[in-house]
């Protein structure tokens, strides 16, 4: 293919060179005449390791070479790759004036063009800048149609610098929000020789996935460090303690726990985020993320609550109550505060839980509840059917199996608010749905 890269930075350069390699015909384009210059001498614009010796030989075979140009460049390409750099301004949002710079660009180049072209923003955007900023400009610049005459799409990078070419050639996540198939076809093309499967989903999904992975990348540091703080502390080794913990590949590390959903709770997780908040202060040491994780976790609730009062109704169903299925532990149950926030709203509440017995709650577990929610007893319902007959919203806080057609049997006057998103659950026979962290109700997986 022929391609042109906007952007000889650190990301543009990489993969400019990478591309070469893999046996594209590429032109680089930046405003920079210095870049445009390092790279026909066959010099790295940037320090990284391996750079200048694959720009070298990729400018000597022909297949790399840079221009200040926008229309030298694109002429007969087939591939835009966007990899400008998008800081942040004074206030903390995206600067996308390079951005928009260089769509002007391109746009003014496709305006010239023939046939089918596709633009790709590999530069770390906002969700909405391709379908609100990125397609107009592209559209007023060049008098073409999105879809039609071209395809614009997102596909984020994740290279490291320092190991950004052995990033590019196996990359650790391959993501594209691509709505064009002709596009879309590109896209894989260009990654087939590498066997790095695609994952095609929607524009936004394919943005906030990058800032997602970045604010991940932050979180975990940040937690490595307050965990090793504390460690200092107590006379451990806070090293000791994160490698062990990391070869936890079922629970610590792994996708079990990166579900949005409903609220944690529990007999464990928040006492004991308390009692390393605690351990903090005792050391007279802050640690901020630590610390408002249980904050975090209350705001989630009072948002499930707010969805379900949204609705208006009175009369409120809640289906599951226990704190995991396949036990009677109400201990610490985000349902249980759930329901006590209904209440204090004059709102009348009933419950369908077959994991509970109240004559059978023993211990801790029956001390939680009679503290917790006093009046479970006349709150349970007994079957699926009065619960549904009762109600006029049904909460879905659980995940048994027997929930399931409960919620397809859902008359069309009722509304659901899912608060678990079971993918399994099915279509609710309901048409009013309300999702505690997504909008449709149907989840179809894009890889």
């Amino acid at each position: 293919m022929r391609i042109a890269i906007f952007g000889l930075g650190y990301v543009g350069s990489v993969t400019g060179a990478c591309l070469a390699r893999m046996g594209h015909r590429v032109c680089g384009v930046d405003v920079s005449p210095v870049k445009v210059e390092m790279i026909n001498a066959g010099h790295s614009p940037v320090l990284e390791r391996g750079l200048e010796k694959l720009i070298t030989e990729e400018v000597r075979r022909g297949a790399l070479r840079a221009s200040c140009d926008a229309r030298e460049a694109m002429r007969g390409a087939e591939l835009s790759l966007v990899c400008v750099g998008t800081p942040a301004r004074h206030d903390g949002n995206a600067d996308l004036t390079h951005l928009r710079r260089a769509v002007r660009e391109i746009g003014r180049a496709l305006a010239l063009a023939h046939g089918f072209h596709t633009v790709v923003m590999r530069s770390t955007a906002p969700p909405g800048t391709v379908r609100n900023v990125v397609i107009p400009g592209l559209e007023r610049g060049s008098g073409r149609r999105a879809g039609r005459d071209f395809g614009a799409c997102f596909h984020p990078e994740f290279l490291r610098e320092g190991t950004s070419i052995h990033d590019f050639f196996h990359p650790p996540l391959n993501v594209a929000g691509c709505e064009v198939p002709r596009s879309a076809r590109h896209l894989l093309e260009l990654w087939k020789p590498l066997r790095a499967p695609l994952c095609l989903t929607t524009l936004e999904v394919a943005e906030m996935v990058k800032y997602a992975s970045n604010a991940y990348h932050a979180l975990k540091v940040a937690f490595a460090n307050e965990i090793g703080t504390l460690s200092k502390g107590l006379g451990i080794d806070g090293r000791e303690v994160m490698r062990i913990l990391a070869r936890d590949r079922k629970l610590s590390v792994s996708p079990l726990y990166l579900r949005p959903g409903f609220a944690f709770g529990g007999p464990c997780l928040p006492k004991d985020v308390q009692v390393l908040e605690r351990l903090g202060r005792r050391q007279g040491v802050e640690v901020p993320l630590l610390s408002n994780i249980l904050e975090s976790n209350a705001r989630h609730l009072r948002r499930a609550a707010d969805l379900v009062l949204a609705t208006r109704k009175k009369r409120i169903g809640v289906l599951g109550l226990v704190f995991k299925s396949q036990t009677d532990d109400l201990r610490g149950s985000p349902a249980c505060a759930l329901v006590q926030l209904l209440l204090r709203a004059n709102r009348q509440v009933r419950i369908y839980e077959p994991r509970v017995e109240i004559s059978r709650l023993l211990g801790a577990n029956r001390a939680f509840i009679e503290k917790a929610l006093p009046q479970l007893s006349r709150l349970l319902v007994s079957s699926p059917q009065e619960l549904l007959s009762f109600s006029e919203v049904i909460v879905l806080a659980g995940t048994h199996g027997e929930f399931a057609p409960v919620v397809r049997s859902l008359r069309k006057s009722q509304t659901l608010v899912d608060l678990v998103g079971w993918a399994r659950m099915g279509p609710p026979g309901a048409s009013g749905y309300r999702g505690m962290c997504w909008v449709q109700p149907a989840y179809r997986p894009a890889c």
